[in-house]
């Protein structure tokens, strides 16, 4: 799987960019600012139907514009796939495949995966339970339709029960049987949501551990543990120890959202206990994980996004991390760097098909 072509139209700082792409190593270079990362987030938007980096899509429009457009030509399984992206202000977002559009975006997603590490990433260490839900939800949803759907049914049961709960406190009357429905969805949903996150826990971390190390950390002992509720009890038993909490505080205090994913080094967390070139090496295993895992599961090579990779990482990291790429495990690559010489410096040790990119205020030239 690659993207062969790519067509931005006020995309961001991309007021009309158009590019072709090798199935290998794509570079980008350019100060900051000038547009390298919204490449990227241009084939992120593709494959997952946003963007990486803003949660509200009309910010991606570019600035005085009404709409903007990301148009992609992929060669999927030796068949050309053509998709296309329109987000308008005040119109809902389209998504076309081959000009059809699609019905759910629900039913995109998976079939062009991309595996995105950026310095944003760490991220995922230092907030809250919330962006770690969203990762691995994320790359679950990837594979598993069922998944996806279990998910977003879970939490439209929990806004439900959670403005039962307000309406109840502010009527000062608690009603179990009205609120026994959406807890007996909510637990039925629940409990596909936790196996399947534990079955992926279980399954990832090996692979995991394995890339840390490869990157060159053998003597450090990482970990990434599962914190869930349903871990201490059935979750019919959970909701009933906690009605009166609920009650009190009008919203849903136990089940899968609020699970956690533990980032440790050394068995302490690594957000207070690692360095920013360990943590960096965290998340990038944990991308790299990621991309075997789906590649794995989709029999398919997922598309690796770099942005920026090699900042804060020294030298013996980066040839690692190279190295890794350059064993033809993954497939196409787009890589951003500040650093000219730095990405020249290492394309010339990779025996793979590469090529060059100068991008300047939203607009890209072929090097």
């Amino acid at each position: 799987m690659h993207l062969s072509k790519l067509d931005l139209i006020n995309f961001k700082n991309h007021k009309e960019s158009s590019l072709e792409l090798i199935d290998g190593i794509n570079g980008f270079y350019g100060k900051n600012g000038s547009g390298k990362t919204n490449v990227l987030d241009a084939v992120y938007y593709m494959s997952m139907c946003k963007s990486y980096l803003n949660v509200r899509d009309r910010q991606n429009i570019l600035f005085n514009k009404d709409f903007f457009s990301i148009k992609g030509d992929w060669i999927l399984r030796d068949k050309k796939e053509s998709i296309q992206c329109l987000v308008q202000q005040k119109t809902k977002k389209v998504f076309k495949r081959n000009k059809k559009e699609y019905e759910r975006l629900a039913d995109h997603i998976g079939m062009l995966p991309v595996v995105m590490i950026s310095p944003y990433d760490r991220d995922l260490i230092s907030e809250g339970s919330d962006l770690r839900r969203k990762w691995v939800d994320g790359v679950i949803s990837q594979q598993d339709r069922k998944y996806l759907n279990a998910l977003q049914d879970y939490n439209k049961c929990l806004e439900h029960r959670n403005t039962l709960l307000r309406t109840m406190n502010k009527n000062r009357a608690f009603d179990s049987e009205m609120m026994e429905p959406w807890n007996l969805k909510l637990i039925q949903l629940g409990e596909v949501i936790f196996s399947k996150r534990k079955a992926f826990v279980d399954e990832f971390i090996p692979t995991f551990l394995r890339f840390y190390e490869s990157l060159g950390y053998k003597k450090e002992k990482v970990s990434l543990n599962y914190k869930s509720h349903l871990m201490e009890g059935g979750f019919k038993e959970l909701l009933q120890a906690a009605k009166n909490k609920d009650y009190a505080l009008q919203y849903s205090t136990v089940g899968t959202h609020r699970d956690d994913f533990k980032f440790l080094i050394n068995k302490l967390p690594i957000k207070k206990f690692g360095s920013q070139g360990q943590q960096k090496s965290f998340i990038i295993a944990l991308r790299l994980a990621q991309y075997e895992w789906i590649k794995n599961h989709l029999n398919v090579k997922p598309t690796l996004l770099l942005d920026d990779v090699f900042d804060k990482l020294d030298k013996e990291r980066v040839e690692k991390l190279i190295s890794l790429v350059a064993e033809n495990y993954f497939g196409q690559v787009l890589v951003t760097d500040t650093d000219k010489d730095r990405l020249v410096h290492i394309f010339k040790k990779l025996p793979i098909n590469h090529i060059l990119f100068k991008v300047s205020n939203g607009t890209i030239i072929k090097s």
